[in-house]
């Protein structure tokens, strides 16, 4: 309340701004102030309650979640963008808890210990499949064309198992790839995608600490229980897995080849593939479940000549559900950052859009996604088969965890670097009084490949993933920093993981103001967003505009 020579003074907004001055609020100021931070945290009080019992993929809370989605949407007046005039973007979701067996075969025949020597788990959606073919190491396992580098280069592996590096010489030589930071091809997905394409009938990954970012404890916590993953056609692949990086010398020594030597040749240009003289044999039997779940899409329509193309503002709402046993008598995993938070905010970019009136040239599609805790799935599965043509998806923009922790003078997003799309962002940033820093940790570990609109780079559209800054107003330097590590370390993919009383929406709210600036930035440029001359999507992105 202001006050003027001893009486208050109470005018109407509309009156505290000149008729000049209102006129020059452009569309993009008008989107990003109608951002509300209570509807926000009403959402985040709601999808991170017990109530909803974690947002388990597939369970009960799960679909309250995804009907209060869809509900949101309708309240808004989006159009349904899912399956046959629904909300709803249906995934077939297949779970195989492995029993493996792993044996060098013949006669000098040994069997190697699960958990302890290696992980495996099938790669068919059948109860119980075998394999016995002979090895082939193919060093970092890598068929890169932009960097001169082809791993299976006069190798024939075709229904034989490959035994591979995770990472990418760049990790031993920086003048390879892009040195110590992690490009796709370095990732263990990307290692089975290629096994799988050059027909092999399985493989077995390497495992150091070094060149996978974690320890062995990570290894076997993350493949050795259930296995979640899209219901897809099979491939040439029968297996996959990890072995343990001393146990692999073993079974290189019983071959008669030297394990690290021929890491470090593969860490040099030139490297030719080595088969080894020695069979494996192995066996998964599997239970097998199935189910479904959706991501929720609700569109706005763009207006004028690229109508039909789109922007997408996604975020996933699926977290862990209820586990036993209990930590500290608590056993529902609220998941209130991850990722409540982030569909919290895709539901008020949504809002935004639709108070402010700001009419976008280009669609603009908010996709909440199931399925993300177990691989990406839902994003996957919309990738796979979206409800607009690939080709015409001009962006995504994710939100995976929002800042609740405090005002900042700076924002961050994974994949500024890799496209045009971080050009928009920048500038919205700045537009919003923001630096944007660069996370080298989060390069040099790979969190571009980690969370939904990764799913989209994959197939060519240029992608990013929204990050806090990490100079917050106020605080000293370095609590930012402490404040991450005591969520990771503490609350993350815990019971933990609530709405805290402290929490504060304002730190949520500049970065939601900067992703919807971005997105409309998107959708009214004359051309819709590029991958850079060095990113390793660029020819997926080429090919998809084709």
């Amino acid at each position: 309340m202001r006050k003027l020579r001893g009486f208050a003074l109470i005018l109407p907004a509309t009156l505290l701004v000149s008729p000049l001055a209102a006129q020059t609020v452009t569309p993009a100021t008008r989107l990003a102030r109608a951002v509300d931070s209570t509807v926000m945290r009403a959402h985040i009080d709601f999808l991170a309650s017990d109530a909803l019992e974690g947002r388990g993929t597939g369970t009960r809370g799960g679909d309250l979640a995804a009907k209060y989605i869809a509900s949101q949407f309708q309240r808004l007046g989006l159009q349904p963008a899912g399956d046959s005039g629904t909300y709803n973007h249906q995934v077939s979701i297949i779970a195989l808890t492995p029993d493996p067996t792993l044996a060098v075969a013949g006669p000098d025949s040994a069997k190697l210990a699960y958990r302890d020597d290696y992980v495996l788990w099938s790669m068919r959606n059948e109860p119980s499949v075998t394999v016995q073919a002979p090895l082939v190491f193919v060093g970092y396992g890598i068929v890169a064309p932009e960097y001169l580098w082809n791993d299976y280069a006069n190798v024939d592996v075709k229904d034989k198992i490959v035994v591979c590096l995770v990472n990418t010489p760049g990790l031993q030589d920086s003048t390879l790839f892009k040195g110590k930071i992690l490009t796709y091809y370095g990732r263990w997905t990307y290692k089975i995608e290629e096994a799988a394409r050059q027909g092999a009938a399985g493989i077995l990954m390497v495992h150091t600490t070094e060149s996978a970012t974690y320890g062995w404890s990570t290894v076997t916590g993350s493949w050795t229980g259930q296995q979640v993953r899209l219901e897809t056609p099979a491939t040439s692949l029968v297996v996959a897995g990890w072995i343990r990086d001393s146990s692999a010398r073993g079974l290189f020594k019983r071959a008669g080849a030297d394990l690290d030597q021929l890491m470090a040749q593969a860490a040099k240009r030139g490297f030719h593939a080595v088969p080894l003289n020695l069979q494996l044999a192995a066996t998964v039997n599997s239970t097998i479940l199935r189910s479904t779940a959706p991501n929720v899409v609700g569109l706005i329509p763009g207006s004028g000549p690229h109508a039909k193309e789109a922007v997408i503002i996604g975020g996933h709402y699926d977290h862990l559900g209820i586990r036993v046993p209990p930590v500290n008598g608590d056993s529902i995993y609220n998941g209130a950052l991850d990722n409540a938070s982030g569909t919290a905010a895709v539901l008020a970019a949504a809002e935004a859009f639709v108070r402010s009136g700001v009419k976008p040239a280009r669609s603009i599609v908010f996709i909440a996604f199931t399925a993300e805790e177990s691989g990406l799935l839902g994003s996957q599965a919309y990738a796979e088969r979206p409800s607009i043509p690939l080709k015409d998806i001009a962006a995504v923009l994710n939100m995976d965890v929002m800042n609740l922790f405090g005002r900042t003078t700076d924002i961050a997003a994974l994949g500024v670097d890799q496209s045009t799309l971080g050009q928009l962002f920048t500038r919205a940033a700045k537009d919003e009084g923001l630096a944007v820093t660069i996370n080298q940790d989060a390069l040099i570990r790979g969190s571009f490949f980690r969370s939904d609109h990764f799913s989209f780079a994959k197939v060519g559209v240029p992608a990013l993933s929204l990050e806090s800054g990490i100079t917050f107003v106020g605080k000293p330097k370095g609590w930012g920093d402490t404040q991450i590590k005591e969520y990771t370390d503490q609350r993350y993919h815990q019971p933990g993981d609530e709405m805290l009383p402290w929490y504060s929406m304002v730190g949520a709210v500049q970065q939601l103001r900067v992703i919807v600036r971005a997105a409309l930035a998107a959708s009214t440029a004359a051309a819709a967003p590029t991958w850079s001359p060095t990113s390793e999507f660029r020819a997926a992105g080429e090919a998809r505009v084709k």
